[in-house]
């Protein structure tokens, strides 16, 4: 079992302020330790704003990109045409503490059926839990129709904490999708609850026959792995072609996993975070425990990471072979530079508008593309200033 190290960075001016280096997040001893990256400060470009609280976004190939709004909207942005109403269709989510509407993406055979998915928090009446459902795209792209749900969260456990939730299609057909452990730990080490897990499930819902808990006693056969605490971010590596995840730790310790199937990633066994008390998480065993997996890179200091996007556009040259990531709590957008699963550089952007950014996507013109999470938040299009994009 690897351990992890820590080094930082020394902070360096970047143009417009736009940029810093920032504290190397620590990282286990196979990754390099971190260079200072080259200055390739950002230039934003508003695309819009009154969104309310806006979680995540999902570009139309015929041109156009949807975006939820965790109250419990579904907007369509085009340019030319501006901002939509609020389309039907949209089942009613609980919007409460972190829950609402969440994550969107579209289907892989969207050209044809399309499908779009959603994430969101649903009530009983006294706890509430992630679901997944899909509806297909009226033609004239004014609301959802034939809305089905896919896929609960069982048991619900949340109060209004920690749904995840990611939706991520791998380009065979299958949808991952991450779920927190509402604030219930134990619960992420218990394979017979969804809670704290990645679940993997046939585009119609349905279990694939070769998910790695399929036929074991009392354990739920849509889990793909385990012991997550509250993943907010997740993406596929397009060189890979491997599964990356982001989750939120506690008082430190927010992590990047490369989730693989039947493995058990730790949470609440293995942290290097703390209570928000400042006392250490009850049920934790160490840093480093037998049976678990090591994060590819944490932080020691928890920025409060968010959604997640590889760069392998061939616009912008100066930010391939990147992924970016945004922070709620440190209130920018972190690049992080890679080699192969190494990462040996850490920039911050953003940092003078001081918003929280909640997911971060690549655009089909090769832009990268954020949301900030406010009321009233903005669509931001950003490309390398020198760029002069």
């Amino acid at each position: 079992m690897q351990s992890r190290t820590a080094a930082s960075m020394r902070a360096i001016p970047l143009l417009l302020s736009l940029s810093v280096a920032a504290a190397f997040c620590a990282a286990p001893v196979s990754a390099r330790a971190a260079q200072e990256p080259p200055s390739v400060a950002a230039r934003v470009t508003p695309v819009v704003g009154g969104l309310d609280h806006p979680w995540s976004m999902a570009f139309l190939p015929e041109g156009g990109v949807l975006i939820t709004e965790r109250p419990g909207n579904l907007r369509l942005l085009r340019t030319p045409g501006g901002l939509s109403q609020p389309l039907t269709g949209v089942p009613k989510v609980a919007a409460q503490g972190q829950g609402g509407l969440l994550d969107v993406a579209l289907s892989p055979d969207f050209a044809t059926d399309r499908y779009v998915y959603l994430s969101y928090a649903e009530s009983d009446g006294s706890k509430s839990g992630t679901v997944v459902g899909r509806g297909r795209l009226a033609d004239d792209a004014s609301g959802l129709q034939d809305f089905r749900v896919l896929f609960r969260q069982e048991p619900k456990l949340s109060s209004g904490l920690h749904f995840g939730s990611r939706l991520v299609f791998d380009g065979k057909g299958y949808l991952f999708i991450s779920l927190g452990e509402n604030n219930q730990r134990p619960t992420a080490q218990d394979l017979g609850k969804l809670q704290g897990k990645v679940v993997r499930l046939k585009a119609d819902g349905t279990v694939p026959p070769d998910n790695p808990f399929v036929g074991r006693a009392g354990a739920r056969p849509e889990i793909w792995s385990y012991g997550h605490r509250n993943p907010q971010g997740m993406a596929l590596n397009p060189w890979s072609g491997e599964l990356w995840e982001n989750e939120h730790g506690p008082r430190g310790g927010d992590e990047i996993n490369l989730v693989q199937p039947g493995k058990n990633y730790g949470w609440p066994l293995a942290t290097y975070g703390i209570n928000y008390s400042g006392l250490a998480i009850p049920e934790a065993k160490g840093e480093t425990v037998p049976g678990t997996e090591q994060p590819l890179y944490w932080w020691p200091k928890s920025p409060a990471i968010s959604g997640m996007a590889f760069y392998d556009a061939d616009r912008f040259p100066a930010w391939q072979k990147s992924v970016f990531i945004g922070a709620l709590l440190n209130q920018n957008l972190i690049r992080l530079t890679l080699d192969g699963n190494r990462v040996v550089a850490q920039e911050q952007l953003l940092v003078d508008r001081k918003s929280r950014i909640r997911d971060v996507r690549q655009g089909p013109d090769g832009y990268v593309y954020v949301l900030t999470d406010a009321s009233p938040g903005e669509l931001l299009r950003l490309a390398p200033a020198e760029s002069g994009g």
